[in-house]
């Protein structure tokens, strides 16, 4: 369509073919590390298509119901998705994106001061991902599984959780991991994004884990605290009166090309270094950082 489209909801005018072939682009690589399009599309939204207030947020998650199952069923598929990890997330993260919804509509509803909060937590990801992948960095390899490496829960108790891939083993305190993604579950929740989605390069930072393991369950954390957030933004009240509630036509567009980019990065992740992707997301987060903080 050559003519541009007005959303009456939002209020945004764009061609109809620009929000899924924006999503699908992004979808396509943050798929790979666990993090869904919505990550990059509220950027999108607030730059590009100038929707920035407590709705914008709402439609990101609308995005995620759709995109996100193709990436679950991916991993889930090619036996790469650790289910009792991806509980965990949803446990943590449920009760802070009813919180980040508060946090959103009472201190941080004019988009000058969210582009603020979004910078701040923008770089505060890239600065752990690019520190991990720094050359004088002590870490220990981080495999890429071979085309029939699957995932294996080797123990799992209230205090740690351990996964084989491969030759290698990973584990985690439960406890901690929990305490993480209900911090990270408030953050998400303000910002649109889900609680899942944020806590994948969080996980690889600070616990060390591959990206083998992080990735399909975040998807999965991410699809379970996006349908709450939703509920929460179109339901509850804002402190001024009306409601925060998503446009729906915008989230969908955005969401089935999400759901092709997803798939299809899900499908892909497994052939590619780890390293790269974690140096590619590391300066792509770094580099929407710096936009939006330099103004401050």
């Amino acid at each position: 369509m050559l003519t541009p489209f007005l959303f009456p909801v939002s209020g945004v005018e764009t061609w109809l073919w620009l929000p899924p072939l924006a999503a699908f682009v992004v979808s396509f690589f943050t798929s790979m590390v666990g993090i869904s399009g919505a990550f990059l599309l509220m950027p999108f939204q607030m730059s590009v298509l100038g929707y920035g207030g407590p709705s914008a947020s709402a439609t990101n998650l609308v995005f995620n119901l759709f995109a996100t199952p193709g990436g679950v069923w991916r991993y889930a598929r090619d036996h790469r998705m650790a289910w009792p990890l991806a509980r965990l997330i949803i446990l943590g993260t449920l009760p802070g994106v009813v919180m980040g919804f508060y946090l959103r509509t009472l201190y941080l509803p004019d988009v000058a001061r969210f582009k603020l909060f979004v910078g701040v937590v923008l770089l505060l990801l890239a600065w752990r991902l690019l520190k991990e992948i720094a050359p004088w960095a002590k870490r220990r390899a981080d495999p890429t599984p071979a085309g029939g490496s699957t995932l294996h829960l080797t123990q799992s108790d209230w205090r740690r959780m351990e996964f084989a891939l491969g030759e290698h083993t990973f584990g985690f305190s439960v406890p901690a991991m929990l305490t993480l993604a209900f911090v990270v579950g408030i953050i998400g929740g303000t910002y649109g994004i889900g609680g899942g989605a944020i806590i994948a390069p969080f996980c690889i930072a600070i616990f060390r884990l591959p990206v083998a393991v992080v990735a399909g369950a975040a998807l999965a954390g991410t699809f379970a605290t996006s349908v709450i957030g939703v509920m929460v933004y179109s339901v509850l009240a804002l402190p001024g009166g009306g409601h925060a509630a998503p446009d729906w036509l915008l989230g969908s567009l955005f969401g089935l090309g999400g759901l092709a980019g997803m798939y299809l990065g899900a499908a892909t992740q497994k052939h590619v270094p780890q390293v790269r992707l974690k140096t590619g997301l590391g300066i792509l987060l770094f580099g929407l950082s710096g936009m939006y903080l330099w103004p401050y």
